[in-house]
């Protein structure tokens, strides 16, 4: 077959749609490959993801987890206004799928209740007992807070309202045993938005008041820093 002026120049045009069509529908290939992904392997954000709006009132038996392990105030060296947001927050980091490391049927009670507790975000008020004092800040102010912290001392003139924090604590909801003898709760001190650390541990009830567990292959890889 001859290929005269005419045909080259047709096979360029369909040479040039075919390319725009595979440039228009590579971002959709690419978003369902990353979705199936992401499915996949086990991404915890995708598959079993947190903090969602409209959890209504945090439970009050987290009141009195948070306000026994606040009992005692930050030492001297370092101290500072104890910050909180209202909006509840959790985090499950990934480790080998999840930092929990279940290995009795306890365990995995308690892991299965903190992951449905946070499901959604609930709503703390102004209702610890803590005797050295706290500050409750409403979602959208912990959200300036942390624009503020970020920008380290050079953001807009409403952060001279919030100089004197250097971190706000993010709370989760505790998951508890049916016994309501064990917890497992977490908290993420934030001083930005690439900036600060958390965890999440076990607590156990001790009379009328919670302590915290000694640490074991449970939650072990539940501490980070970044």
């Amino acid at each position: 077959m001859r290929l005269t002026p005419r045909l080259g120049i047709r096979l360029i045009l369909v040479f040039v749609v075919l390319v725009l069509l595979w440039f228009r529908l590579l971002p959709r290939l690419m978003r369902r490959h990353d979705a199936r992904t992401s499915a996949t392997t086990g991404d915890l954000s995708v598959t079993h993801p947190l903090n969602r709006p409209g959890g209504g009132p945090a439970p009050a038996i987290g009141y009195d987890i948070y306000s026994t392990l606040y009992q005692q105030p930050a030492p001297a060296p370092i101290n500072e206004p104890l910050v909180i947001a209202a909006g509840s927050q959790a985090d499950i980091p990934q480790v080998g799928g999840s930092c929990l490391k279940p290995s009795t049927p306890e365990e995995r009670e308690l892991a299965d209740a903190f992951a449905a507790a946070n499901v959604q975000s609930h709503e703390w008020d102004q209702k610890f007992t803590i005797p050295a004092g706290y500050r409750l800040l409403a979602p959208g102010e912990a959200a300036q807070v942390q624009a503020c912290l970020q920008a380290h001392g050079h953001g807009p003139s409403v952060c001279d309202r919030y100089k004197d924090i250097r971190h706000v604590r993010f709370l989760g909801v505790p998951g508890l045993d049916h016994a309501q003898t064990h917890a497992l709760v977490s908290v993420i001190k934030s001083c930005g938005s690439d900036c600060g650390s958390g965890g999440i541990f076990e607590v156990e009830k001790s009379g009328e008041t919670w302590q915290r567990t000694p640490t074991t292959d449970f939650t072990r890889d539940c501490s980070w820093a970044y």
